[in-house]
């Protein structure tokens, strides 16, 4: 299958909040171009992004996670209160991708749940996500 992304991106399993998540993102990182997260939807992957990632990364250092439970990102066992696939579990999944990458602070876009997450993350963590798309 031919690579959907640019040359440049590194994909690395990567802890988070006492799982692994897959990740995608751009090993060329530069003080120009501000870090963007990428948060899919459902019932997708980073994978959607790869229309918008070359035109995107223009401008941004893109970070393009799989949530928790889809694609090559680990699935932990559901538990009774749903909390293991909250939108604030998987808020905090993000956040600690962002901050294992060395950003503080950075853009954040979803799409449909990765949305919701991207809402979540900013409510939660308002000191470090700088602006919502």
């Amino acid at each position: 299958m031919p690579e959907l992304f640019p040359h440049g991106f590194r994909v690395e399993r990567r802890p988070a909040n006492g799982i692994a998540l897959n990740v995608r993102y751009d090993a060329t990182p530069t003080p120009v171009r501000p870090p963007l997260l990428l948060l899919h939807g459902f019932p997708q992957t980073h994978a959607i992004w790869h229309g918008v990632a070359e035109r995107l990364r223009r401008r941004f250092t893109l970070v393009m996670p799989d949530l928790r439970g889809y694609g090559d990102s680990d699935k932990p066992v559901g538990s009774a209160d749903h909390s293991s696939y909250s939108k604030r579990t998987m808020a905090r999944d993000a956040l600690e991708i962002m901050r294992g990458l060395g950003y503080e602070r950075f853009f954040v876009c979803g799409h449909d749940r990765g949305g919701r997450v991207a809402h979540r993350l900013a409510l939660d963590y308002p000191e470090s996500v700088q602006a919502l798309m």
